[in-house]
């Protein structure tokens, strides 16, 4: 008869312990260990670990693996499939997070009501009612839609449901509510969020379904559960937005189709999200006069480069410590960048309060933005508008040089594109060529080139 042996799991790590302690000895984190009890031990064992992730534990020679080349499914959602790498790839496993109300459930059944019946599918819900997800189809403009649902927490339930339904694309809403005959733990303990998500990844591997899970997300903004959660999936993908705005962001941090960092943005609206094919559009919402502290900078999201409003405010500190406030940046990059207009082109900042901002709620993570913050401050300081045609680009050294960035090129040509007429960029960003008649390139290679250009 086999032994029942009793395990604990840490609920912020997911690491495993033979016996309770008061701090996790993977983590470091204090009173995480949570009881796993009714796992039995043994060759007879009931184990939740039927298969490994991929479905198979036959062994086989690299060369015999059949190659599937399967083609990309578009979701009907251009924005949805920039992110995915070009569309849905049968078999794969996505992990949506987000924060609460953000419109993660509503993207989802906008999905499936949109692949429908093309490519059959199958709405699970853990957290509503079905007529409360008819409710919100029918605000959508899909009410008639005939979208198979199943209001439904436990997993053996849901892919014997699956497995006789036969769906393409499946929505397991939410992941943290599922749970498992095979363990005595709580729906949402780190055990239960782990096996479940076994589970469905196994049976989307044997099937080629492709299995959308939605996961909550802790105060921290990480995905809740065990973080190896991320690591079981195809793709992770999270939900953005600042508070009042009536845009989404949805980015992937993972992907193992495609490429990670790309960006697709949508609008709320009654009707549902609706995808912005142009968001530069949105994010240049400027004032019709220049203004001192306002200068364009072209970014780069994944493939798409992307024009963005640079604003700094540089006033006088009445603090002993002057105050630096960056929004949409690192606030440390900010204030190096100060100190090297400092040392290179002996300009003072440090009486001086700078608070950076980039418009739209964008957050920028390259380093092409350094030299449109100091541009932008700099014209703060001399109270000096850049003009509106303007836009800036390029890295900042410690010692004062002008570093290139990946695709120039494409910036030039977006920025032209949107009617901008001057572009000060790093001088190994200058084309040979001329990429458009339409923009003239100022190309620098040190700092104190561009303030003889302002």
């Amino acid at each position: 008869m086999p032994k029942t042996q009793t395990r604990f799991f840490c609920q912020s790590c997911g690491a495993e312990s033979p016996k309770w302690s008061g701090q996790c000895a993977a983590c470091g984190e204090w009173n995480t260990l949570a009881e796993a009890p009714g796992t039995s031990s043994g060759p007879g064992r009931r184990g939740s670990r039927a298969g490994g992730y991929a479905g198979t534990t036959a062994l086989q020679s690299l060369h015999e693996v059949q190659r599937d080349a399967t083609e990309r499914r578009p979701t009907g959602l251009s924005e949805l499939d920039r992110v995915l790498g070009g569309g849905l790839v049968a078999g794969s496993v996505n992990l949506l997070g987000g924060d609460p109300g953000i419109g993660k459930s509503t993207l989802l059944l906008q999905l499936l009501c949109a692949i429908q019946p093309e490519q059959p599918s199958m709405y699970v819900t853990g957290e509503e009612s079905l007529s409360q997800v008819s409710m919100r189809a029918q605000r959508l403009g899909a009410g008639e839609v005939a979208l198979p649902l199943l209001a439904d927490t436990q997993v053996e339930a849901i892919v014997d449901q699956a497995q006789r339904l036969g769906p393409k694309v499946m929505v397991i809403d939410s992941i943290q509510t599922m749970w498992t005959d095979a363990l005595d733990s709580a729906p949402g303990s780190v055990s239960q969020v782990r096996e479940s998500a076994a589970r469905l990844v196994r049976f989307a591997k044997q099937t080629g379904t492709t299995v959308f899970l939605v996961g909550h997300v802790t105060k921290e903004g990480a995905i809740g559960g065990p973080r190896v959660l991320e690591h079981m999936v195809d793709t992770v993908l999270y939900f953005e937005s600042d508070q009042g705005s009536r845009y989404r962001l949805i980015r992937a941090v993972k992907n193992r189709f495609g490429a990670v960092n790309e960006l697709g943005i949508f609008a709320m609206t009654e009707t549902g999200l609706k995808p912005v094919s142009n968001p530069s559009a949105i994010f240049l919402t400027r004032d019709s006069e220049p203004v001192a502290g306002s200068t364009v900078l072209v970014t780069r999201e994944g493939t798409r480069p992307l024009l963005v409003e640079c604003q700094a405010l540089v006033d006088a500190s009445h603090l002993g410590n002057p105050r630096r406030v960056a929004v949409g940046l690192d606030g440390q990059r900010v204030a190096m960048l100060l100190a090297v207009l400092h040392r290179h082109c002996g300009i003072a900042m440090a009486d001086q309060d700078v608070f950076v901002n980039i418009v739209g709620g964008v957050r920028v993570t390259e380093t092409a933005a350094d030299l449109a913050i100091l541009v932008a401050a700099l014209s703060s300081f001399r109270d000096r508008p850049v003009p509106h045609d303007w836009v800036v680009f390029g890295e900042v050294g410690l010692s004062g040089e002008i570093r290139p960035v990946p695709g120039g090129e494409d910036r030039i040509r977006e920025a032209a594109k949107h009617g901008f007429k001057r572009a000060i960029v790093p001088a190994a960003n200058k084309p040979r060529r001329p990429v458009t008649a339409e923009i003239e390139v100022v190309a620098v290679k040190r700092l104190s080139e561009v303030l003889d250009a302002l």
